[in-house]
């Protein structure tokens, strides 16, 4: 989308007229204009508008808006991606989180003046790239531009006089040209070449590849989904929205996109570095599923990994993370069970200890026979490192697990209608229990071993520990038409950075001596020792067809020496 001027002034001499004819078409970019007031009426008016819109400088311009439009975006809760942050944030900062309201800051890549600038940089790149795109075609079909009449003033320039014919010198010149795989031709008395057109192949890739890409960002944001869902060991998922934990999506995402699909987390192994420096480091985390694909799909068993997700149609599953979950078993005063199964603790470092909630909410009855809620504060260790230990696990793996419980009753807060945390234990109406010393009830409990609650209020047991992974389903469409977009962006860039189209001309005529007189020169779309370089090799290949001929000064034994490409009158050395 540059602003190159490539031809030649109206006022400019023939010789200069002539030069900027040679050097016409090395590019697809627009020429450059004068600045024209817009006539009158909304024709003129859009014309301008669109111009301006095309421009390489309107384009960079919203190229800088969408890159700072973005930051916002990962400095700010976004309530697409975490709702609970960007409340946080409200909470902390009432003001300041009103006006992040109103500009759409908790939800930029949703909001009016991103799509915005989003949309215009389409158009923008999109308004470029056709024009200069049928340009290129019509280059390709037409012929380089033939010789310059004073080339001279070309930046890589050489001559010798050779005894050969003219028709013979052109005739090897466009052999040679051809066989160094430039497009030549012959023009009048010289031959015109031209090559390096894969760097307009490059640039016009690199425009398309970005829209590509911009395009498959926006489908993919459109039409994704992500959902969570922690599952332990023995438990099922079926893939509907109301089996997730979490669930987003795109603004266009339909439940009936979802993959009909679900599996069994049969088993979860994890193994860890026993000692040394990495000890506790997780070497392998891995769950064994029994899925089915559809509503009478052949159960199948596979193994998820650490980046190895399952694919299902459109979709992966994800293994994200690991913990555990002990099995545990309450009981009313009369020995009735009134909870019995796994609570999946939330790990708090990286030996795994954890911490949660167990809550009895109902059929549970009291000593005196009143309904009655039960909450246990939960602290997990896997491996316990005995009394004189620090309260941490000592390793990951289930080597001494042991679980504290502290225990309550009363009122759990479920009731009334306010979201609460499943890990967490709201103690506002809740009451402690008390021992025989009349301190806090509180124990720790190794497999198999039961906490009995005072005054025959009941008994907990802490039966053993399974345990449980989460997995992350996701569904991103367009990611593959992004990856190839962003790799040909890459080798575009690269054609258009290092490819150089530039033209040869070899003119031959006869002197006035009746010798004739071979003329070299090259012209490149940007200075580079390229042109020369490959000038003077064409000219050595060249001369060894055309040998020189001897000055008329000269003596008939005296060689003339092998051509060199010098700068051109007038060009920089």
């Amino acid at each position: 989308m540059s602003k190159t001027t490539t031809g030649a002034p109206a006022d400019a001499t023939p010789d200069e007229q002539d030069l900027g004819a040679a050097g016409s078409q090395l590019s697809t970019a627009p020429k450059e204009e004068l600045p024209n007031l817009p006539s009158l009426g909304v024709i003129g008016w859009a014309r301008w508008f669109w111009r301006q819109l095309t421009s390489m400088r309107v384009a960079l311009l919203l190229l800088l808006l969408l890159s700072l439009g973005a930051i916002p975006g990962s400095l700010i809760p976004q309530s697409g991606t975490d709702e609970t942050k960007v409340a946080d944030f409200r909470n902390a900062h009432p003001t300041l989180g009103d006006v992040y309201d109103k500009l759409g800051l908790f939800h930029v890549y949703s909001s009016v003046w991103f799509s915005a600038i989003y949309i215009l940089l389409f158009i923008s790149l999109i308004g470029c790239i056709v024009p200069r795109t049928w340009q290129f075609v019509g280059q390709l079909r037409g012929r380089p531009p033939g010789a310059p009449r004073r080339m001279t003033r070309l930046p890589a320039y050489t001559t010798w006089r050779t005894e050969a014919e003219p028709e013979q010198v052109r005739e090897a010149a466009l052999a040679l040209l051809k066989k160094r795989r430039f497009r030549a031709h012959l023009a009048g008395d010289a031959v015109a070449a031209e090559k390096g057109y894969l760097r307009e192949v490059g640039n016009l890739a690199f425009h398309i590849a970005l829209i590509v890409m911009l395009t498959a960002f926006a489908w993919g944001q459109l039409f994704k989904m992500e959902g969570n869902k922690l599952i332990v060991e023995g438990d099922g998922f079926s893939n509907t929205i109301t089996q997730y934990d979490d669930f987003k999506s795109g603004n266009l995402f339909s439940q009936d996109s979802l993959d009909p699909f679900s599996f069994v987390l049969d088993d979860f192994t994890g193994t860890y570095e026993p000692s040394g420096p990495n000890k506790g480091t997780p070497r392998t985390y891995q769950a064994t599923l029994d899925y089915s694909v559809g509503a009478y799909g052949k159960d199948e068993k596979t193994t998820v990994k650490v980046n190895e997700p399952l694919t299902i149609g459109d979709s992966k599953v994800y293994l994200t993370a690991h913990g555990y979950a002990p099995v545990i078993t309450v009981r009313d005063g009369k020995g009735n069970v009134v909870y019995s199964q796994a609570v999946p603790l939330l790990p708090l470092d990286s030996n795994v200890t954890s911490s949660g909630a167990i809550k009895v909410m109902d059929g549970y009855r009291n000593a005196k026979g009143a309904k009655e809620q039960l909450g246990f504060q939960a602290f997990f260790l896997p491996t316990y490192g005995g009394a004189n230990s620090a309260v941490v696990s000592q390793f990951p793996a289930l080597n001494n697990p042991v679980l504290n419980l502290e225990a309550y009753h009363g009122d759990l807060g479920v009731d009334a209608g306010i979201p609460q945390s499943v890990y967490q234990l709201d103690k506002t109406h809740l009451k402690e229990f008390k021992n025989s010393k009349g301190t806090q009830l509180r124990e720790n409990l190794k497999p198999g071993e039961t906490m009995q609650l005072p005054n025959g209020a009941g008994s907990v047991t802490y039966e053993g520990t399974k345990e449980w992974a989460n997995f992350q389903i996701t569904r991103q469409p367009g990611s593959g038409w992004a990856l190839g977009g962003s790799v040909a962006a890459i080798f575009g860039l690269a054609g258009s950075l290092f490819i150089q189209r530039r033209r040869v001309w070899v003119r031959a005529v006869k002197g006035d001596d009746g010798v004739t007189v071979v003329e070299m020169a090259g012209l490149g779309r940007s200075e580079s020792a390229k042109v020369p370089e490959e000038l003077g090799d064409l000219a050595g290949i060249l001369y060894d067809q055309a040998p020189g001929a001897p000055e008329p000064e000269d003596s008939d034994d005296t060689p003339t020496p092998d051509p060199q490409v010098v700068p051109a009158e007038g060009a920089e050395k």
